[in-house]
C-alpha cells in the first residue's frame, strides 16, 4: 500500500471549529433518524454514518415504503434524501442554522412519506441545546466541510487496509455522530467487566452493551473546544494496566493520562513523508501492545491476505 504524492489536507481545529460545530449538530440529527428507524445492532452499529465518495451517508434505512438514504454531499454542499421508490429531495447546507436544518429535514422526510420523530437534544456534548431551539448564526464554510471529508476518506482507506489483517469479530469503519469520530474496533472474543463510567446524555445500559466484550479501538477525532487538536487515538476496554507503558510507533505517539489512551496528532501524520505508513505504524503497534497486555489469542485472530491481493 505504497503512498505517492502526499495529498492529505492540512486540517486544524481552531480555524475550522464553527463548521465542525455545525456538522456535529447536523450529523446528530441525521444519525438519530437512522437510530429511530433501524433495528438494534450490537454495540450500536445501527446508528453510525459512513464515509462515501461524496461525503457522509446513513446507508439504507428501512421504512414502510422500502428503504431510504440520507447523505451529506460535501462536493455540492447539499443534504440529499432518496428512497427505493424513486422519490428524492434535497436542500442546501449553506445558510442553515441547527434549527433550520432540523426543520428542513423533518419537512422533507414527511413529504417523502417517512414518518419519524427523534429525541430533539444532542448526545455526548456538554450543555446541549435542543435542535429546534438552536438558532445560533454560524457560517457554514464549504471548504472546511470538504477538507474534513477528504481527511476522512484518506483515513478510511488506511483503516480499511488495517482491517484486512484481522479475522476475529471487528466493526465496520464508521462515523459516530455522538462523539464525532471515525472509528474501528477489534474484539478479543472475551467478555469484559461491566462498564461503570458515564457519558453525557447516554444511558448507562447503552454503554454497558457497547463495552460488553473486550475491545481494542482506534479512531480519528477532529478536536473540540476542550481539546483543540485533531488526533488519532487507540484504547482498550478494559484498560489493561500495562498498556500505557507499551512502546508505540511512531516516536511522536504519546499516552494521554487524562483520556486513558494513546494519541498521535493528525498534524504529525499529515506532515510525515509517508502518512499512510506512519498511521499504519501507529495502528499496528498499538494493536500488538493491546493484544499482548490483554493476552489475546493472536494465532486465531490475526490473518494475512496479502498473497491474495491483485488475484
Amino acid at each position: 500500500m505504497a503512498s505517492k504524492k502526499n495529498s492529505w489536507p492540512v486540517f486544524q481545529f481552531e480555524e475550522n471549529k464553527d463548521t465542525i460545530y455545525l456538522l456535529h449538530q447536523w450529523t446528530q440529527i441525521v444519525g438519530k433518524v437512522r437510530l429511530k428507524k433501524s433495528p438494534w445492532q450490537n454495540h450500536s452499529w445501527h446508528v453510525s454514518l459512513y464515509v462515501d465518495a461524496q461525503g457522509l451517508t446513513t446507508g439504507n434505512i428501512p421504512y414502510d415504503g422500502g428503504v431510504f438514504e440520507i447523505k451529506f454531499d460535501f462536493i455540492h454542499h447539499e443534504l440529499r434524501i432518496k428512497t427505493s421508490n424513486g422519490s428524492r429531495d434535497r436542500f442546501a447546507l449553506g445558510g442553515q442554522t441547527v434549527a433550520s436544518f432540523y426543520e428542513h429535514l423533518m419537512e422533507k422526510l414527511k413529504f417523502l412519506g417517512i414518518d419519524v420523530k427523534i429525541h430533539e437534544s444532542p448526545n455526548e456534548v456538554p450543555d446541549p441545546i435542543p435542535f429546534p431551539k438552536n438558532k445560533k448564526r454560524i457560517i457554514y464554510q464549504a471548504n472546511t466541510a470538504q477538507s474534513l471529508w477528504k481527511v476522512l476518506v484518506h483515513i478510511q482507506n488506511v483503516f480499511g487496509y488495517f482491517r484486512t489483517k484481522f479475522t476475529g469479530k471487528n466493526s465496520p469503519i464508521h462515523f459516530f455522530w455522538g462523539s464525532f469520530d471515525l472509528a474501528y474496533t477489534r474484539f478479543s472474543g472475551n467478555k469484559a467487566p461491566e462498564f461503570t463510567g458515564q457519558v453525557p446524555n447516554i444511558p448507562t445500559s447503552v454503554m454497558q452493551e457497547a463495552y460488553s466484550h473486550e475491545v481494542f479501538s482506534v479512531g480519528f477525532w477532529p478536536g473540540s473546544e476542550a481539546f483543540k487538536t485533531p488526533i488519532f487515538y487507540a484504547y482498550t476496554y478494559p484498560n489493561y494496566p500495562d498498556f500505557k507503558d507499551a512502546k508505540i510507533s511512531p516516536e511522536k505517539a504519546f499516552w494521554s493520562t487524562e483520556m486513558g489512551e494513546f494519541m498521535l496528532t493528525y498534524e504529525d501524520v499529515q506532515k510525515s513523508s509517508d502518512p499512510t505508513k506512519t498511521l499504519l505504524e501507529f495502528l499496528q503497534s498499538s494493536y500488538e501492545a493491546a493484544a499482548k497486555c490483554g493476552n489475546w489469542n493472536r494465532v486465531e485472530l490475526d490473518c494475512d491476505f496479502s498473497h491474495l491481493e491483485n488475484k
